[in-house]
């Protein structure tokens, strides 16, 4: 498969939220604002990006028996930078991330593909992989985070888009809104790549 064929793949055909579904805590959990989930999809994305690429580096030097673990720290080596980096510099995303930020090492995306693709694959394939699915995380989560975001406050990023005259769903920034509008996207999503493919 060619790098652009994995760069798309994690983008569009395997789409880690609304395709297979993985790292459901933080995507459920931090959505509330398009902010947040621009911050938690970027920040699993630097972390994709460096342990595939270390990972893939180390392939042929790790030994079998003890790849997971030697996965795991790799991964939790660029979590705690990433962690200490958003203290130094985006202290108020670091507080509205709070636990979700070192939860980061046991999503479970970042070791699915640490050990299905990272560990089987060149350099240029691996990061190209931890790229495309780190960033079709992070549009999913902006998108998600922004329609609980308009519907329950009536902004985006902030800023305030509708009226006084709007009245807010406030469910839609609690927990039920977050597995509602995620059951919504995934199934528009769906239905969508059905059609093309009907269509094409």
């Amino acid at each position: 498969m060619s790098i652009f064929k994995n760069f798309k793949n994690g983008l569009v055909d395997e789409n880690p939220i609304f395709v297979q579904l993985l790292g459901m805590c933080p995507t459920l959990a931090v959505t509330t604002t398009a902010t947040d989930g621009m911050a938690m999809g970027l920040a699993t994305t630097s972390v994709l990006f460096g342990g595939n690429l270390v990972i893939s580096l180390l392939r042929r030097v790790i030994p079998d028996k003890i790849r997971i673990p030697a996965f795991i720290v790799i991964i939790a080596t660029f979590v705690t930078l990433i962690e200490m980096f958003m203290h130094a510099y985006a202290l108020d995303l670091y507080k509205s991330l709070g636990l979700f930020i070192p939860l980061i090492v046991v999503n479970c995306l970042i070791l699915g593909r640490a050990e299905s693709f990272a560990s089987k694959n060149n350099v240029g394939n691996s990061v190209a992989d931890g790229l495309g699915m780190g960033l079709g995380f992070t549009i999913g989560l902006i998108i998600l985070g922004a329609v609980r975001e308009i519907l329950g406050s009536g902004s985006i990023f902030g800023y305030q888009l509708l009226g006084e005259a709007f009245k807010p769903a406030i469910i839609m920034i609690l927990p039920p809104g977050a597995f509602l509008a995620l059951g919504i996207l995934v199934g528009l999503f769906n239905w969508s790549k059905k059609r093309k493919r009907t269509n094409g």
